[in-house]
């Protein structure tokens, strides 16, 4: 229990140090993903990162504060978490939001909206996930609108070096078949890519890792695996490099 509370205040002392972390956490109640600093700031050089499953922008706080000289394109489907997201960055012309999903197929597609807002998907929620994860389980479905990515930026618009972050809910594959035309554009894909089927038909990490394999990007670090009481890994980070970058 003492364990529990040191943690939480380490988090709450990480969330207060930045003054934009702050301020979205106070005003937006928006807490910054301050766990993916350690992978950011070893890559300082990013000049644009492509946010994929943005939600109320809290991997794209720490992109800026990491990379404040970036351009951040964020997707995210949902009109709640996307009206927070307009307000957090409402000062910041470097950040764009387009309001849609990232998918292999363009048009409209049901969206399984979770009790808590982050776990929705366009998948359907297992009930594993909700054993697992408590608070997950589905409130309802929503209709929202689906592209590729090369429909809302060109090549000229990824200026190199560039990062393609992906954090969907176990739609990872599909959002990453739905950028293939832009994939060599990206020096980074960082992916949140999980061990069990949480999502109804998703693809496992070995399945994403073979996939990126095949497009000549490599795994180089693992990051934020998520553990469960019998010790297994749930779901983790995984950040790929291409391999002409390794050159």
């Amino acid at each position: 229990m003492i364990l529990l509370y040191i943690r939480r205040l380490a988090k709450i002392c990480n969330l207060v140090s930045v003054t934009s972390w702050r301020k979205a956490l106070f005003l937006y109640s928006t807490a910054a993903g301050f766990e993916h600093s350690c992978v950011l700031m070893q890559l300082s050089s990013v000049r644009i990162f492509v946010d994929i499953g943005a939600n109320k922008g809290q991997f794209a706080l720490v992109a800026r504060h990491c990379c404040p000289e970036a351009k951040i394109y964020s997707f995210e489907p949902l009109s709640r978490p996307g009206s927070i997201f307009k307000k957090v960055f409402g000062d910041d012309d470097s950040t764009i939001l387009f309001q849609t999903a990232i998918g292999d197929q363009s048009g409209e597609k049901a969206i399984h909206v979770s009790a808590r807002e982050d776990s929705y998907s366009l998948l359907p929620i297992t009930t594993r996930q909700n054993d697992l994860f408590p608070g997950t389980q589905e409130v309802f479905t929503d209709t929202i609108r689906v592209g590729r990515l090369n429909e809302f930026l060109s090549e000229d618009d990824i200026q190199a070096p560039a990062m393609l972050k992906i954090d969907v809910q176990g739609y990872e594959l599909e959002a990453l078949k739905g950028s293939e035309e832009l994939l060599h554009c990206f020096k980074w894909v960082y992916v949140e890519c999980s061990f069990l089927e949480l999502y109804q038909g998703q693809a496992l990490a070995g399945e994403v890792i073979g996939w990126l394999l095949e497009r000549r990007f490599n795994l180089e670090s693992i990051h934020n695996s998520t553990t469960l009481k019998d010790g297994s890994i749930a779901q983790a980070d995984f950040l790929f490099v291409q391999q002409s970058s390794l050159q």
